[in-house]
């Protein structure tokens, strides 16, 4: 997938991982980024185009899909994330605006974008999954889940739209240094290197992408003894008790 004269959309494009996304596209060539946001931001760069898109939103994403017709890159990267075990109080609620943001947003976005995608040569459809797509910690629990549910449409679009000609991208990555995970403790990648790894993965049309030592490390890990795995899940839940 060629990025040189491209024109994509980045959801959730205005801060953290999102902004590092469009200015990785532009660094690449990127002819025209659409930056989706709930609220328009502004932009000094005449490629850069501020357009106002919650993906939550069935009125946002319809008119978004009939006015940006011309997408053949689109990241999807709009996101929400609570620290709260399944049993706290408002851990309902919580996960409602996960599951409608990580997984129906993503679900909902995709499939108003493929068809433009197809009619312009294809395409890529980048989906910004995580490590916990592949397993859950309960201080994470319901954000694992909307993850896992957004790592298998990942899976199953990849599937539909490969006779089209749409590269379908999953890429993972641990904590980012952003503001959404400015509560978590422990090293986090800068959003710079995950957004750059992003792009190399397009260039070479991978369909998953490893961005930081931790997605290496996990999948390594799961792969070679997923019991073991979990008993140290176990372990460091057990000590917050």
């Amino acid at each position: 997938m060629q990025i040189e004269g491209s024109i994509a959309l980045v959801t959730g494009g205005n801060r953290g991982l999102g902004k590092a996304f469009v200015q990785a596209l532009l660094d690449a060539g990127a002819r025209k980024v659409y930056v989706g946001a709930r609220r328009l931001i502004e932009a000094d760069d005449p490629r850069i185009q501020p357009i106002k898109l919650d993906v939550t939103s069935k009125e946002d994403i319809e008119a978004a899909a009939q006015a940006y017709q011309d997408v053949n890159i689109l990241i999807n990267n709009a996101g929400a994330a609570y620290v709260n075990s399944h049993a706290a109080p408002t851990s309902i609620d919580e996960a409602r605006q996960e599951i409608e943001t990580n997984y129906l947003g993503t679900l909902a976005i995709s499939r108003a974008f493929a068809p433009i995608l197809k009619q312009n040569g294809g395409g890529a459809l980048v989906n910004m999954l995580s490590v916990v797509s592949w397993f859950s910690n309960p201080v994470l629990g319901s954000y694992s889940a909307s993850k896992a549910a957004a790592w298998s449409i990942t899976n199953s679009i990849r599937i539909e739209l490969r006779a089209q000609g749409t590269l379908v991208t999953g890429v993972h990555a641990g904590f980012i240094d952003t503001e959404m995970a400015s509560s978590f403790p422990g090293p986090k990648s800068r959003p710079q290197d995950i957004a750059q790894a992003t792009i190399e993965g397009i260039l070479a049309d991978r369909e998953e992408v490893l961005a930081d030592k931790p997605s290496h490390e996990i999948k390594t890990a799961l792969a070679a003894d997923p019991a073991a795995f979990y008993h140290q899940i176990q372990q460091q839940w057990d000590s917050r008790l």
